[in-house]
């Protein structure tokens, strides 16, 4: 039996965020990336410092109590060993990468900091620990958080970082108003798209959302998916060729999500320097640019800046 009409629930419009509209990637405006490139891929190299004996972080094996003395050593292992080797293979293949760190790095091991800046990496501002998330944080105290973090990658190196990302994606609904009142360029934490997106702020100052990757990222695949490095290689060079071909309709952004306490493990090392090295193979191609989020970010606003001229 049918229910009379004024007992049934409306079906209306859901609740948005208002950050951009709805597109669909085939018919946008094309454009190419510098020296006529159609694919721009850069490596998001995250550095990370947890608290001892608190808080959030991931796990190889069971947690049972604090101190958790396994996973906590485990995680430190990339900044020890793990980032070392890294740095290494993205010299030896020439690669730049976005540095995506946590202002802990700073006080922990400075040095490794350091060798990123020597080697011309982009630092991208990564919440101070990732033992913590900023998504119930109040607006004052996330609007501090974000000021921290500019300022101490500014005193360190010289230079204001002009991307973020937040420690495990967590943002409040102020977030992306907050990171361009900060004087923020853009984000890496929307993953909707494969090019750049132009966000709504309530100042009316845009912010940029720079894709970064949940499936071309070792976090979810080898975490929470349990992949092996070989496969989680093969998953890079897969999605690379398939987006190189894709490139050729629109220009596109391939970002590679790294956490060095996974991918600098040797094993999983010896994978990735082979997916790495299949990617730089096409360097003289004219089809990749080789980049970070910040020149891309940057490249965009130029774009946008010569179709309004």
């Amino acid at each position: 039996m049918t229910p009379p009409m004024d007992t049934l629930p409306e079906f209306g419009l859901l609740a948005a965020h208002g950050r951009f509209d709805y597109s669909p990637i085939h018919r946008r405006h094309d454009y190419h990336w510098p020296q006529g490139a159609r694919l721009a891929v850069y490596l998001g190299f995250n550095l990370e410092h947890f608290a001892f004996g608190s808080g959030l972080g991931a796990r190889l094996g069971a947690s049972f109590a604090e101190p958790d003395i396994l996973n906590y050593a485990w995680r430190e292992y990339g900044n020890r060993v793990g980032a070392w080797r890294c740095l290494e293979l993205f010299d030896a293949l020439c690669l730049p990468a976005g540095v995506i760190a946590n202002t802990a790095i700073l006080d922990h091991c400075p040095d490794l900091i350091a060798a990123c800046v020597a080697r011309g990496d982009e630092l991208i501002a990564h919440g101070h620990t990732n033992a913590e998330h900023q998504g119930a944080y109040p607006e004052a105290t996330e609007r501090a958080l974000l000021a921290h973090c500019a300022g101490r990658f500014e005193d360190m190196a010289g230079v204001r970082p002009t991307g973020w990302l937040s420690p495990w994606i967590a943002e409040s609904q102020l977030t992306p108003d907050l990171l361009a009142e900060t004087g923020y360029r853009y984000t890496l934490n929307w993953c909707h798209d494969d090019q750049p997106t132009q966000l709504r702020t309530r100042g009316g100052t845009p912010l940029w959302a720079i894709p970064y990757p949940q499936e071309v990222n070792d976090i979810p695949m080898i975490v929470a998916r349990h992949m092996d490095g070989k496969d989680f290689a093969q998953l890079i060079i897969d999605n690379f060729d398939e987006m190189l071909e894709q490139s050729r309709r629109q220009p596109l952004v391939m970002g590679i999500a790294l956490h060095p306490y996974l991918v600098g493990q040797p094993y999983r090392l010896r994978h990735l320097r082979r997916a790495l090295a299949h990617i730089a193979g096409h360097r003289d191609s004219g089809q990749v640019w080789f980049t970070t989020p910040g020149a891309i970010c940057a490249h965009t606003d130029t774009l946008i800046q010569e179709t309004r001229a």
